[in-house]
């Protein structure tokens, strides 16, 4: 893994193995609207750890980019926000500092994630509420794109929409997106089990064969849309930060 993990910015030694440990729980952090991973969308700029001092501390140095200088605040806050729990999560980090670098919320947002201040505490007198229905909501778009991906392979196979209809998520094959499709109705609480549709509404409810054409539709819909927002942003960011390809 070609991490950035030799030294910290601010030029502290670094403990390689887990800096490693670091990035791949970044890698479980996903930008909320595009449902993708910050570390594959190259958000992460860089992971140092230092070396545990004589208490056996060793605290995390996380430092985070966005395609634009005005990335919505509330997006850029739930990733720095999940960064950092999933940086404090691995086993042997006692502390961490996750840095959102070249955004015009930077300091609010890197002040209220350390302090554990939460959105609404963070940005006082401006939010209204904590953005835990944000995140369901872009959870039920993640959901209904991965059901696109799941389903229309099948469809492509010969499936008909009987079949489709009457499928449950143990029939079919495994798979890393029928993985992930499961991960996000566990995420928000919908059935998730071998018995389970496969396709459902947004409240778990089997869709029936007369409303499959309308749910496909809506379905990739979504799926497109959200991919290409990725694109979009990815070429964003390459652009701002003269990104070659390939390189992080």
């Amino acid at each position: 893994m070609n991490t950035s993990t030799e030294s910290s910015p601010s030029g502290r030694r670094t403990d390689r193995g887990l800096a490693d440990q670091v990035y791949a729980a970044l890698d479980t952090v996903r930008d909320p609207e595009l449902d993708e991973s910050i570390v594959s969308l190259k958000f992460v700029s860089s992971v140092a750890v230092s070396a545990e001092d004589r208490s056996g501390n060793a605290v995390a140095e996380v430092h985070l980019r966005l395609p634009t200088y005005f990335c919505a605040p509330n997006f850029a806050f739930l990733m720095v926000a999940d960064a950092y729990d999933a940086t404090m999560a691995v086993p042997g980090v006692s502390g961490a500092s996750v840095v959102l670098d070249d955004h015009f919320a930077s300091s609010a947002i890197n002040g209220g994630v350390a302090a554990q201040a939460g959105f609404q505490g963070t940005f006082e007198g401006e939010a209204e509420n904590e953005l835990d229905e944000l995140r369901a909501n872009f959870l039920r778009k993640a959901v209904l794109a991965g059901q696109d991906r799941v389903a229309r392979p099948l469809l492509s196979q010969g499936w008909t929409p009987q079949r489709l209809a009457d499928a449950t998520l143990g029939q079919l094959p495994d798979s890393p997106d029928v993985r992930r499709l499961r991960h996000r109705r566990r995420l928000l609480g919908l059935p998730a089990g071998d018995q389970d549709a496969l396709l459902v509404e947004a409240d778990g409810t089997p869709v029936s064969l007369a409303g499959l054409p309308l749910h496909l539709r809506r379905a990739r819909t979504t799926r497109v849309g959200m991919e290409a927002n990725g694109e979009y942003c990815r070429g964003l960011l390459a652009d701002r930060y003269n990104l070659a390809e390939g390189r992080r």
